[in-house]
């Protein structure tokens, strides 16, 4: 069975279960129908909406979606360009159901790289999404875990040597932190891709073989029922039963 440990966020309040969800293979889903890539892209959205409308009545009060790495810039132009778009897309046409469903928004990673517009475009989405208490919902773009960590260690060395917790916090003042409970990554790749290093640090991980277009409520369920059955000790060793006399 799962031990119960009780952690808080950077700002004090109780930070739930947080799952974070490594979206990977909508690219072979695609090209295994004969698709463009772009086509499992735009799938993965729908699939990603699923996900985010099955996630607080599983019992996940803090959920992040991996939506772009810093390295994903390598990739093709025309597949770069593709999936801004979706995400510009994205914020257009899931704000007025995340603020109706209760989500809170923010947006994590860097934003100077980001198309013309985009960036002020999520940031009106996170203002407008800021008062949601029944679920947030965080997106990485143009994330890099490593790059926080660095970001952050050199806030480090100007303000002097802060604690283990205070690291934390920067890390959360660049939009990351917050310890996360389990991470799932769909498609069948087993490894992380720099995604949330620091905060993985004790998170559960869970590979599925289903890739991210097919992935929806069931799919998220089976992960938590699986993460719930696991004892977590957090480096701890359970106590031995006590036979009675």
């Amino acid at each position: 069975m799962q031990s119960t440990v009780d952690r808080q966020d950077t700002d004090g309040q109780d930070s739930g279960l947080h799952v974070a969800i490594i979206m990977d293979g909508n690219g072979r889903w695609a090209t295994r129908r004969g698709l463009p890539r772009s086509a499992g892209h735009r799938a993965g959205v729908n699939a990603a909406r699923r996900v985010v409308e099955a996630a607080a009545d599983l019992g996940i009060a803090t959920l992040t979606l991996f939506a772009f790495s810093s390295d994903n810039w390598r990739r093709p132009q025309q597949e770069v360009s593709a999936l801004m778009t979706l995400l510009r897309h994205y914020m257009r046409a899931e704000l007025d159901r995340l603020v109706e469903n209760g989500a809170r928004l923010t947006v994590i990673g860097r934003r100077d790289r980001l198309p013309d517009g985009l960036s002020e475009e999520i940031a009106a989405a996170e203002r407008a999404a800021a008062h949601g208490r029944r679920l947030h919902l965080r997106i990485a773009i143009d994330y890099s875990a490593r790059d926080a960590i660095a970001a952050a260690a050199a806030r480090w060395r100007a303000e002097g040597t802060p604690s283990r917790e205070e690291f934390g916090a920067m890390l959360a003042g660049s939009g990351t932190g917050g310890e996360v409970d389990l991470l799932i990554r769909s498609g069948g790749e087993k490894r992380l891709s720099d995604f949330l290093l620091w905060e993985s640090a004790y998170a559960e991980l869970c590979f599925v073989d289903t890739l991210w277009p097919d992935f929806g409520a069931e799919e998220l369920a089976a992960a938590l029922a699986d993460f719930r059955a696991r004892e977590r000790r957090f480096g701890a060793v359970t106590a031995p039963l006590v036979a009675a006399e």
